[in-house]
């Protein structure tokens, strides 16, 4: 009973909270306008609706244990959850007309968070069994089951032509890449290579995909893979990005640079794409957002953000999930910036100047 309004306090603080203006560094050019949408606990994966007035996105915050998904106006008002509190969600996303919603959640295997994974191993992610995929109107009710299947099923988003969803799934016994229709139906499996196939978005005009997947591994990498894939966990410090047709046709390795390069995302020019990446930090514990030219695979460094220049106290240093509008005028991801405790991440929007 004591839930109940610990959560309308959440609510009610979030809805009248608005963007705050941000300067962005000297040296990110593209980015004009920045404003901080939300403040505090750990905010990730933002995506807009299909109106573009509203984003979705996966948030831990009082009184929650683990991620739920959350909507919020693009100005930082009306933040409300539309999960159902249960459980871990992920990847969340708006179908056609935003009147639906779509994300995964573990709700369906029990009200508890399955506990995170055990990084005595390294960083890893897990691939929680109990993870499918739900539908939900745009306030969170009326949620429905479209995954059924054994294992993981997660990441999915939804072609802006409003016709198809790709996903990651397990089902087959390894980690791969797959379409359907809004409702779940007509299921086809698009990757075949052994190993980690996921974080898939289409082009905007759906004719094509972009991932992120391992690139050529030596025997001792597959083989932990292999490993790791046994415990339902996976290693993401060797992601490359690809591109293929949407039927799954016509792949291509974009990114060489043997490091962990995720989060990506079509321009709307349809010859670039925006992603995360440590590729420039030899430690690897700094990531920014790069363009990539998905033919000659020429980059561009878009974000510069370190705390080591800024000055402040050491964390890890993030920019990641970027997304743009679909001309091209707005960009949302999501950073460590102006942090009020270490590892906060927070949205911001910007506007984008070519």
């Amino acid at each position: 009973m004591r839930l109940l309004p610990l959560l309308l306090l959440v609510v009610t603080a979030c809805d009248e909270a608005t963007a705050v203006p941000r300067e962005p560094l000297p040296q990110e050019r593209h980015l004009k306008n920045l404003r901080q949408l939300t403040f505090g606990g750990q905010n990730a994966e933002a995506y807009w609706s299909f109106g573009e007035d509203r984003l979705i996105f996966q948030s831990t915050r009082p009184p929650y244990e683990a991620d739920q998904i959350f909507t919020v106006f693009s100005d930082g008002s009306g933040a409300r959850i539309v999960s159902t509190g249960k459980g871990r969600c992920t990847c969340s996303y708006f179908l056609p007309g935003d009147k639906r919603i779509l994300y995964a959640s573990t709700h369906g295997g029990g009200d508890a968070p399955p506990p995170p994974p055990d990084h005595s191993r390294g960083y890893v992610w897990a691939l929680f069994s109990t993870y499918d995929i739900y539908t939900a109107d745009a306030d969170g009710s009326n949620p429905v089951k479209l995954t059924d299947s054994p294992g993981y099923d997660a990441e999915a988003t939804v072609s802006p032509k409003g016709d198809r969803i790709v996903f990651t799934s397990v089902r087959d016994g390894d980690i791969e890449l797959y379409s359907m229709n809004l409702d779940g139906s007509d299921v086809k499996r698009l990757t075949d290579r052994p190993g980690y196939d996921g974080g898939a978005f289409y082009s905007w005009d759906g004719k094509r995909i972009v991932w992120r997947a391992p690139g050529e591994e030596d025997d001792v990498a597959k083989t932990e893979y292999g490993l790791l894939l046994k415990e339902g966990l996976v290693k993401p410090t060797r992601l490359e990005i690809w591109v293929m047709d949407a039927d799954g046709s016509n792949k291509r390795q974009v990114t060489r640079n043997g490091k962990a390069n995720f989060a990506p995302f079509w321009h709307p020019d349809g010859k670039r794409v925006i992603f995360a990446s440590n590729h420039h930090d030899p430690a690897g514990r700094n990531f920014d957002l790069f363009l990539a030219d998905v033919e000659t695979g020429a980059l561009e460094r878009v974000t510069f953000f370190e705390r080591t220049r800024e000055g402040a106290r050491r964390s890890d240093d993030f920019d990641g999930f970027p997304m743009f509008t679909h001309d091209a005028k707005r960009l949302v991801f999501c950073s460590n910036r102006w942090n009020d405790e270490p590892n906060e991440t927070n949205i911001f929007v910007a506007d984008w100047a070519e």
